[in-house]
């Protein structure tokens, strides 16, 4: 599926990737569910998120944690009227050159969290993040700089960036699991 470029397409990818990526979840089987993750000698799998992330519950809780950042965004930045006191998405200790540490922390914090719990805060999440999305126009969404505090970029490629194509990461992750786990 493209790149979605329009609020129908936003909602329509977000909607399609979270039920693909849930139902494959409830898919799985205890063995998937109970062994962790271990990409360590496959060594196409280089980036941070293969070695951060131990199990189901790692992945679910690092969607629910960007979307717990996507919905403060907006209210982070609602009465700026300048670039230059736009708020970022990230949290203030972190920079697009830092977030990996923040993905770290986000892991740290949720050492205890069951995948319950997780499944739980991330179903809750998603339709929090659904429901902001619908509050946005078209325009407001994929008019680039059409909020000052998105600088280049335009408000719906963020939510893009933490729905679906977070659910189509998540995915290929936890296939990349089973495929693992079948060896």
């Amino acid at each position: 599926m493209p790149r979605p470029s329009t609020k129908e397409d936003l909602l329509k990818a977000a909607q399609e990737n979270y039920t693909e990526l849930m139902n494959f979840i409830d898919g799985m089987t205890e063995k998937e569910l109970n062994t962790p993750f271990d990409f360590s000698g496959q060594p196409s799998k280089k980036e941070a998120h293969w070695s951060r992330d131990k199990n189901v519950r790692d992945v679910l809780i690092h969607l629910y944690e960007w979307h717990k950042l996507m919905m403060q965004f907006p209210k982070n930045n609602e009465k700026v009227t300048d670039s230059k006191k736009a708020i970022s998405i990230l949290p203030p200790d972190y920079s697009w050159k830092t977030y990996g540490a923040m993905n770290i922390m986000f892991w740290k914090n949720h050492q205890e969290t069951s995948l319950d719990a997780a499944k739980e805060m991330f179903k809750k999440s998603h339709a929090d993040v659904m429901k902001l999305i619908e509050n946005y126009t078209n325009e407001e969404l994929f008019k680039a700089k059409y909020f000052c505090w998105t600088g280049n970029s335009c408000l719906g490629s963020y939510f893009v960036s933490t729905t679906s194509s977070h659910y189509a990461w998540a995915l290929k992750k936890l296939k990349a699991h089973r495929k693992n786990c079948g060896k």
